[in-house]
């Protein structure tokens, strides 16, 4: 009997390394990745576009009308299209990564995309990540998982991140940053990030991805085959 397919959650704050190890496991189950993060920035991008407030909640609401937010397969990669345009890499820039704690806020956006996430994991056999999911998306989960890191460590991988592209941040500004987006997050009346009781907390501070991605994949595997979690 082949294992069963679930439905894998996998919470956390910024840099928490919660995107990357998603991704993985899903390889490695051959499972489906919904980044449920990139879809939000998706609106946000499309939001700064428009030269409306992120937090002109009303204005959001008429532009959200003519959005349509969908997660692409190609191989092994999954590209972001807003209105049938590949936004794979505008969606991380800055101005979005400043942006998009604001414009989720509004509950007439996370609605939008909690029932889009919901429609595509319908059918199990997906590895969801962002920070409501085990909580808010799918409170019934099979497995949920919440990372955690230390500050400075999420600081570091986004300064990679972002090296990678280019652009060359600053290491104090970059935890300014991600202390405010986490307070924003922390705090929102809407789906606030926070762990879901039944979640498994994994602190990825000194973990290699390698081991983040293990970690998960033997617990996942253990359900499945009906060995334990």
């Amino acid at each position: 009997m082949s294992p069963r397919k679930l439905v894998i959650a996998i919470d956390g704050p910024a840099a928490s390394g919660k995107s990357t190890t998603a991704r993985l496991v899903a390889e490695a189950l051959g499972y489906v990745h919904i980044d449920t993060g990139a879809m939000y920035r998706a609106v946000t991008l499309k939001v700064l576009r428009a030269g409306i407030r992120p937090s002109d909640g009303e204005r959001i609401e008429r532009l959200l009308a003519t959005t349509h937010v969908a997660l692409r397969r190609e191989g092994k990669a999954t590209r972001v299209v807003l209105d049938g345009e590949d936004v794979n890499a505008e969606i991380r820039s800055p101005e979005v990564t400043r942006a998009v704690s604001m414009v989720s806020r509004h509950k007439i956006v996370r609605e939008a995309m909690v029932r889009e996430q919901r429609r595509m994991g319908s059918e199990g056999g997906i590895v969801l990540e962002g920070r409501d999911i085990g909580t808010v998306v799918f409170p019934d989960a099979d497995l949920k998982f919440f990372m955690i890191a230390g500050i400075e460590a999420r600081a570091r991988r986004r300064r990679e991140e972002l090296e990678a592209r280019g652009i060359s941040p600053d290491m104090d500004g970059l935890i300014e940053e991600i202390r405010e987006r986490d307070s924003q997050d922390s705090t929102r009346e809407e789906s606030p990030l926070r762990k879901a009781e039944d979640a498994i907390e994994v602190d990825t501070s000194d973990l290699t991805i390698e081991e983040q991605v293990r970690v998960v994949v033997e617990k996942v595997r253990g359900v499945a085959e009906g060995t334990g979690a």
